[in-house]
C-alpha cells in the first residue's frame, strides 16, 4: 500500500470474481476509523455491482395482508403513519385496511409532522377528525408524544377533553371503540435524531402499559443497513426526544429492527411486540437500489440525495449555520450571510474529502434561519456514497467555517450536545482538535454497538 501527496492510501483489492481484474482504492486517512465502516461499505459497493438483479423488495406492509393478516384480522386497529405508508403500488396502507373487510381501523396517530406530511419541523401539530378517512387523528407531537392510556382505550372520552365541539374535533357516535392493536407503519431515515423512531418508542411503552399489542411493519434503512458512524449516545444525560437511548448518531438499523432492540434492551414494561419484516431486502442497498419510489417522510428530506448528507448535516442545526431549510436543497446546501461561498468551497475542496465535491452556493431562505436574507455557502455534492461519510464531512465542514470566520461561527451548546449525544464533540471542535481525532474516539462504542445489535438484526 503506497501513500500519495494528500495522505491517500492507494491499494488493489483482490479476491472479488465479479468485480473488474484490479481495482484501485484511494483510502483517505478518516476511513481507517472505524475499519469495519470501510470494509462494510467497500464490500457493499462491489456486492450492489454484482447483484443487480434479485426478486423485488417486498414491504412489511404486503407482507401483512399476504401473509400475516391474522394479526389484526377481527380488531379495532390504531394506526401510526403518514405519507410514506405506502406499499410498492402507492396505494396507503390507511386506505388498505379501510377497505379490508376483516379489519377495523378506529383511529389514526400522526409523528411529527402530521399524518398528512404538511407540518414543518418543529411545528405543533393538533387533534382533529378526518373527514376524508372519517376517523379521529390523534397528534403524538402536539398535546402528547407519548399516548396516554385514554388515546387508545377511551377515544370519543379522549378527543371530548380537548375542545371536540370545535367542528375539526367533533367525533360521530361509532367512535367510541377502544384500540385492540396498535400498528407501525413509518418511513425511517437511519439517523438518531429523526424523531419517527423516538414516537415508535413511545407507543410502544404507552402499548405495553395498557396491555395493546404493537405490530411494526418494517421499511428498508434509505442509507444501507451496514454503515454505523458518529458518537454514542451519553444515557441518560443526554436522553430526548431527538436521541433516547444509546445509539450512535447513524445507527444502521431499520425500524423494526430497532423496535427488537429497544422492546429487549431499554424497556421496563416489554410491549407484545411483532415485527413484520421485509422480505428481499438486503442490507447493503440504497432506497434507490429497491425499486421503491421515494416518498418525503418529513418536508425537508425530498429526496434520498438529502438523506444521504442528513447524518451529519443535522448537526448544523444546532449552530448559527443555516442547514438550508427555506430551499429546494434542504441539508444539501448551508452557509450564513457572512460566509463567502467561493471561498468557502476552495477550502473545503482543498481537503480532499472522501466522496464529496463542495461547490460555491448563494441562496436566500423563505423560512427558518436568516430568512428573506442572501446567504453564502455551498452545496454539498456526493461523488462516491461508499467512500463518503456524512458526520466527518460535517465536523470538517464547521472547523473551516471556524477557521475563516472565527467567533461568527456559534455552536449553541444544548441543542448542539444533543444532537451530537454527548457535550465531548463541541468541547473538541472548541479546542481545534484534528476531525481524524474526534472520529478515533468513536470507535470503542461503535465497535460495542456493533456487537449490542447482532441478535437484532433481521436482514443479511
Amino acid at each position: 500500500m503506497n501513500t500519495d501527496g494528500h495522505g491517500f492510501k492507494t491499494a488493489k483489492l483482490v479476491g472479488c470474481p465479479e468485480c473488474p481484474a484490479s481495482v484501485s482504492i484511494r483510502v483517505h486517512p478518516w476511513l481507517k476509523f472505524p475499519t469495519l465502516l470501510l470494509t462494510a461499505l467497500t464490500l457493499a459497493s462491489f456486492n450492489s455491482m454484482a447483484n443487480t438483479n434479485h426478486p423485488p423488495v417486498k414491504l412489511g406492509v404486503e407482507v401483512l395482508f399476504e401473509k400475516k393478516l391474522d394479526l389484526i384480522k377481527g380488531k379495532r386497529v390504531g394506526l401510526i403513519t403518514n405519507p410514506t405508508g405506502l406499499d410498492r403500488n402507492l396505494d396507503s396502507i390507511i386506505d388498505r385496511f379501510r377497505n379490508t373487510p376483516d379489519v377495523k381501523l378506529v383511529a389514526l396517530y400522526g409523528p411529527e409532522h402530521g399524518v398528512r406530511g404538511n407540518a414543518q419541523a418543529g411545528e405543533y401539530v393538533q387533534f382533529y377528525f378526518d373527514e376524508q378517512f372519517k376517523l379521529p387523528v390523534f397528534s403524538l407531537y402536539g398535546q402528547s408524544r407519548k399516548p396516554p392510556s385514554d388515546m387508545m382505550t377511551n377515544i370519543d372520552e379522549y378527543m371530548r377533553t380537548f375542545d371536540t365541539h370545535d367542528k375539526d374535533k367533533r367525533l360521530e357516535g361509532d367512535m367510541k371503540q377502544s384500540v385492540e392493536v396498535m400498528v407501525f407503519d413509518l418511513q425511517d431515515v437511519g439517523t438518531r435524531v429523526y424523531t419517527y423512531i423516538a414516537t415508535m418508542a413511545y407507543a410502544m411503552q404507552s402499548c405495553a402499559e395498557s396491555g395493546i399489542p404493537f405490530i411494526v411493519l418494517d421499511r428498508p434503512n434509505p442509507i444501507t443497513g451496514t454503515a454505523m458512524d458518529g458518537s454514542m449516545l451519553e444515557y441518560p444525560k443526554f436522553s430526548s426526544f431527538i436521541g433516547l437511548y444509546p445509539i450512535p448518531l447513524q445507527h444502521g438499523m431499520t425500524a423494526g429492527e430497532l423496535a427488537l432492540l429497544f422492546n429487549d434492551k431499554f424497556l421496563t414494561n416489554k410491549a407484545k411486540l411483532t415485527v413484520v419484516p421485509m422480505e428481499n431486502w438486503r442490507r447493503d442497498e440504497w432506497f434507490d437500489d429497491t425499486g421503491l419510489a421515494w416518498v418525503l417522510p418529513s418536508p425537508n428530506l425530498p429526496t434520498l440525495e438529502a438523506t444521504v448528507v442528513y447524518p451529519g448535516q443535522v448537526i448544523l442545526e444546532g449552530t448559527n449555520l443555516s442547514e438550508g431549510r427555506g430551499t429546494t436543497k434542504p441539508f444539501e446546501s448551508f452557509g450564513a450571510p457572512w460566509i463567502d461561498g467561493y471561498t468557502l468551497a476552495r477550502e473545503l475542496n482543498a481537503l480532499k474529502i472522501p466522496g464529496v465535491k463542495f461547490r460555491e452556493l448563494w441562496f436566500t431562505p423563505t423560512f427558518s434561519k436568516f430568512k428573506g436574507e442572501r446567504c453564502g455557502g455551498c452545496q454539498v455534492h456526493v461523488t462516491d456514497r461508499a467512500a463518503y461519510r456524512s458526520i466527518p464531512t460535517t465536523l470538517a465542514v464547521l472547523q473551516t467555517v471556524k477557521k475563516l470566520y472565527g467567533t461568527k461561527l456559534e455552536l449553541h451548546d444544548r441543542y448542539f450536545d444533543k444532537v451530537m449525544g454527548t457535550s465531548s464533540v463541541r468541547e473538541a471542535l472548541m479546542r481545534d482538535e484534528p476531525v481524524e481525532k474526534i472520529v478515533a474516539g468513536w470507535k470503542p462504542g461503535l465497535d460495542e454497538f456493533a456487537k449490542l445489535r447482532q441478535p437484532y438484526l433481521l436482514y443479511r
